[in-house]
């Protein structure tokens, strides 16, 4: 009974959030490279390459690049079992189609994996996590351009020999799927690299497509990826959300179910080889003119996945509106699809940037992956973003932070007593301080580990721990016994 005796425990970051020196050692331009700072209810804008007098805090991050062996030594101190981090692509091949890749950048996550080895800490790595190179966006309009499928696969075949032996496992792109319940211009550049305004009444359209040439691209890479190592196993990552449905009404029911197809469907393709019925029905009935070959259908059946591996957050609620004609989610306003079908929980209390807090959400998302694919899986992130302050004593006191992460590993736990679900690791999020990917605030803080930085950019990057990070030192001792 209990966590399996090799669980893989540890936390997970992503490079452009935490790595900084966006310059230095041949690094090209990002995405993220080109998102401002914004705040809570303040969006993130995304400009038009780099403009000078702009704040865009993803350059500096926590200078992990340059704190990278100090950090992997707290994780260590704390036990660290696995370690999920992110290959920054524009270290690799600064524009994205680069002929050679970047000698450089390449040595650095050599460095990166040795270190992390020397305290046998598994790496988890992700090829692609809202990291696409902005020139790949400006010349090709990101996904859209089938020409990006091999230039993707080009770059993880490079990766994979490259640290054939260091890394084990590879996910191959972040949340996917964060476009799919409402195409908006920020989700569609961050995921897709596709230059779009929140008012494109194409947005849906282009978030299919985009959405199948990135599947079509972690297939190949996976075929191609097991040629080169047949020991790697590779996975998606999904955002997984589930929807609950407001009430029993039966349209409420079958409107969370809308939801469901409509944002986990690359897990279907993924996990299946196949796009499921509901989604070529929905592209049937729109209209949508998807380009997809037998032959790249035939891919995709090749190059599905070993394992499942998901963040979880919270849980949100869809409800039917009147007047709607068929059951299609829409999470937010978009030109001709009508107003949002989700509310609010009135049985759950939020955090302070308004996302619902449910446990138990996540057996439940645990059940509904495993009962449906049956593959392994992974929690690749769960946290608490709080705004955490230093007391008189020098400690960060983030019960708040334990006490969340304590029922969820909780859930977790019950899960795989109960249930019978197959989990391999739970790499929560951050175990330091970052950059927010939502927000690019520093003052949401998720981590053990508090960073002496903030969001006017003061601060010496000193690290400290926190309450939380002895905490969970003692939770990955009793293998999640003793919570």
């Amino acid at each position: 009974m209990g966590f399996r005796k090799d669980f893989l425990w540890g936390g997970a970051s992503a490079a452009h959030q935490f790595e900084g020196a966006w310059q230095e050692g041949g690094k090209g331009v990002s995405i993220a490279d080109v998102m401002t700072a914004g705040g809570n209810g303040i969006p993130r804008r995304i400009t038009d390459g780099v403009v000078e007098g702009e704040d865009y805090p993803n350059h500096v991050g926590i200078d992990f690049y340059h704190h990278y062996k100090e950090d992997i030594a707290l994780f260590a101190e704390m036990g660290f079992k696995a370690f999920r981090t992110s290959i920054a692509w524009t270290r690799i091949f600064p524009n994205g189609d680069d002929e050679e890749p970047n000698e450089e950048g390449l040595k650095f996550y050599d460095d990166l994996f040795d270190e992390c080895h020397k305290y046998n800490i598994e790496p988890i790595v992700t090829l692609c996590h809202f990291e696409l190179p902005y020139h790949i966006a400006k010349k090709y309009n990101g996904f859209m351009d089938k020409r990006v499928i091999d230039m993707f696969v080009k770059y993880s075949n490079t990766c994979v020999e490259r640290y054939k032996g260091k890394v084990k496992y590879w996910l191959t792109f972040n949340e996917i799927n964060n476009q799919t319940g409402a195409p908006i211009a920020h989700h569609l550049i961050q995921e897709g690299g596709i230059l779009t305004t929140d008012d494109n009444p194409d947005n849906e359209w282009m978030m299919y497509q985009s959405c199948v040439n990135e599947l079509i691209a972690s297939a190949k890479a996976v075929k191609e990826g097991k040629k080169i190592n047949p020991e790697a196993q590779f996975g998606c990552m999904m955002g997984f959300t589930p929807f609950y449905p407001e009430n029993c009404k039966p349209e409420n029911m079958m409107e969370a179910m809308a939801a469901m197809h409509k944002t986990e469907w690359p897990l279907e393709v993924q996990a299946n080889g196949f796009i499921p019925a509901h989604v070529e029905k929905l592209w049937e009935r729109h209209g949508y003119k998807i380009a997809l070959s037998d032959e790249e259908r035939e891919a995709l059946r090749e190059g599905t996945v070993d394992i499942i591996t998901f963040s979880y957050y919270m849980s949100r609620v869809a409800a039917w509106h009147e007047g709607n004609t068929h059951f299609e989610f829409h999470s937010q306003g978009i030109p001709g699809m009508g107003e949002s079908d989700e509310v609010d929980n009135p049985y759950l209390s939020k955090t302070a940037w308004g996302w619902m807090i449910d446990p138990l959400g996540l057996r439940w998302a645990l059940n509904w992956v495993y009962d449906r694919f049956h593959k392994p899986m992974m929690i690749v992130e769960n946290g608490f973003g709080a705004y955490d302050k230093i007391e008189e004593d020098g400690m960060v006191h983030d019960d708040d932070r334990i006490n969340y992460l304590r029922s969820h590993i909780k859930a977790m736990r019950d899960a795989v007593e109960e249930d019978g679900v197959d989990l391999l690791a739970y790499t929560m999020w951050a175990p330091i301080d970052i950059v927010s990917a939502s927000t690019g605030e520093y003052d949401k803080r998720y981590g053990f580990i508090y960073v002496n930085y903030n969001n006017k950019h003061e601060g010496d990057f000193s690290r400290s721990r926190k309450k939380s990070f002895f905490w969970y030192k003692h939770v990955i001792e009793t293998n999640g016994e003793e919570l």
